[in-house]
């Protein structure tokens, strides 16, 4: 039968070990000479082998293919595609759910399917080589590794039904050319997996207090989590409960999360992120950083690690979607320049209230911020406003601020932060805790500081509440789909003016657009070709 690139892309024994991708654990040397007739015997090899499969994860992003983040935001209504005005309109053609703004565009997601495959081939072939590797009667160290694991697959392919819904499901490490499954098969088996991480990564294996060390380590927590979201999504959009988790487990969760002690909101938001809180010096060329609560910060639940060592001789362990929100060729100290995707929305820059932290820590104002210089004939769809969360950083003179080889597009090092503790608060209150009030003015007070004014807790309110908390983190767009596709529909739909290369333009999303591909995305055509028509294309996408 048929080999498809999804498959094949992974099925080198040395790909799945190489390291070397980012901080801390995830350093590792090269294993190129190890195969697989002499691997997976110890519990040493399996550790090594799942150092591989967070390198698989990081992978999805580090690439530089379509990023699910960059997808996500772009999709939603916070933001335009952006980008400059000789660029190609592949991100236009997902800002409008519409490719005939780029009908050439037949494989924008080409790479993504192929990184999110690989990733999970090399989880899968970890499981399967489990039952064969001695672990000296270490139950433990067994059932840990395999919860890791399963954590990594099923968020892999919680961002591969989310972006394509009908999706090949593989759980063994084959390169059988098979169809798309039904996706409440997909969401049943990412349950499966993160209940099993849940109940089998011990609460003491990665505590915070060591996150010097362990950070980016899936934990039993991350799991209940992630849970959550996966019920919240999957309940939301397709209005059942069938896929093997209740709205109370996925409560209970996120109740252990909080009564675990183990995380708190960072007291000021700013200091979440690098761009929002770092402060330049330009008599001495420096940035001072003191203020930045760091990667392994409390409210940090999950983290997808990155680091600056990435270079054009196979080190690939950067974030590669950083670069793409900077300023377009444009430096200003501590914002560095990109390529100026997702231009913010002003409608959303007004809907924020002025006396609301989050503001100025999540958006660039670029003339409230009086930068000069920027040379608008080169971007599209400016509004004026950018994404500071995460904005690559400069030094005064311009240099990126990292290490490694300082390159722009490589040595970006900022994590991804997957999911805060304030979503597990937002989560829990939308659930119905009994606390829901208690934990819905936690993350408000910390929003408005001296002005803050209690509001009900209500479904309504929350979800409000959570477009701004999360503006700019690749939640928003799920938040919406969510809401049912009606609802989605006259959320997403937009018309508003903006300037490309000077010039007045007008983005329209159109409702019946949205609507006729159900809110997912095109599957590479590339792929579809190589399944030899066994995959379908999503409607809406031909």
């Amino acid at each position: 039968m048929k080999k498809t690139s999804y498959i094949y892309h992974s099925m080198l024994l040395g790909s799945l070990l190489l390291g070397s991708c980012s901080s801390n654990f995830l350093d590792v040397e090269p294993m190129t000479s190890v195969l697989e007739s002499n691997f997976y015997k110890t519990v040493a090899d399996a550790e090594m082998a799942l150092v591989g499969c967070y390198d698989g994860y990081q992978r999805t992003t580090s690439n530089g293919s379509q990023a699910f983040y960059i997808t996500s935001e772009i999709a939603s209504d916070n933001c335009f595609g952006g980008g400059g005005t000789t660029d190609g309109r592949g991100f236009q053609a997902i800002d409008r759910f519409d490719i005939a703004q780029s009908q050439s565009d037949n494989n924008i997601f080409d790479g993504t399917w192929s990184d999110y495959y690989a990733g999970i081939f090399r989880c899968n072939t970890l499981l399967g080589k489990l039952d064969g590797t001695d672990f000296s009667g270490s139950t433990t160290a067994r059932a840990r590794i395999e919860g890791e694991t399963r954590f990594l697959r099923a968020l892999m392919y919680f961002d591969l039904v989310r972006l394509f819904e009908r999706i090949p499901l593989l759980t063994s490490p084959t390169n059988e050319n098979i169809p798309q499954s039904d996706p409440k098969a997909i969401y049943q088996l990412i349950v499966s997996d993160l209940k099993f991480a849940a109940a089998n990564i011990p609460e003491t294996a990665y505590p915070k207090s060591a996150a010097a060390t362990n950070d980016g380590r899936a934990t039993t927590f991350a799991a209940k989590a992630l849970l959550a979201r996966v019920y919240l999504f999957y309940s939301g959009y397709y209005g059942s409960e069938d896929i093997g988790v209740s709205r109370a487990e996925a409560l209970t969760g996120l109740e252990d999360v909080i009564s675990s002690g183990q995380f708190a909101l960072v007291a000021d938001f700013k200091n979440l992120w690098p761009a929002a809180s770092y402060i330049p010096n330009a008599s001495n060329n420096t940035l001072d950083i003191s203020k930045y609560a760091g990667k392994g910060n409390s409210e940090v639940v999950f983290a997808q690690k990155f680091n600056n060592t990435s270079n054009y001789s196979g080190y690939v362990d950067g974030n590669r979607w950083v670069v793409f929100l900077g300023l377009r060729g444009k430096n200003w100290s501590p914002y560095g320049q990109g390529w100026g995707v997702c231009t913010v929305s002003k409608n959303f820059f007004n809907e924020l209230d002025n006396n609301d932290t989050r503001k100025t820590a999540s958006i660039i104002d670029i003339e409230g911020e009086k930068i000069t210089g920027f040379d608008l004939k080169d971007q599209r769809e400016y509004t004026g406003y950018a994404v500071k969360k995460y904005a690559p950083t400069a030094l005064p003179d311009g240099t990126t601020n990292t290490g490694g080889d300082k390159d722009m597009q490589l040595s970006q090092d900022q994590d991804y932060f997957v999911i805060r503790y304030a979503d597990v608060l937002l989560m829990a209150a939308e659930l119905g805790s009994v606390n829901a009030q208690k934990y819905f003015d936690e993350v408000r007070k910390r929003a408005y500081k001296t002005n803050f004014v209690a509001l009900p807790v209500s479904k309504s309110n929350i979800l409000k509440e959570r477009k701004f908390e999360f503006a700019f983190e690749g939640i928003r767009y799920w938040d919406v789909l969510r809401q049912g596709l009606d609802m989605a529909a006259t959320t997403l739909q937009t018309s508003e003016d903006v300037l490309s290369g000077s010039v007045p333009e007008k983005v329209i999303v159109n409702r019946e657009r949205f609507l006729t591909t159900r809110g997912f995305m095109q599957i590479p055509n590339k792929q579809i070709t190589l399944s030899n028509g066994i995959l379908k294309q999503n409607a809406g996408w031909n």
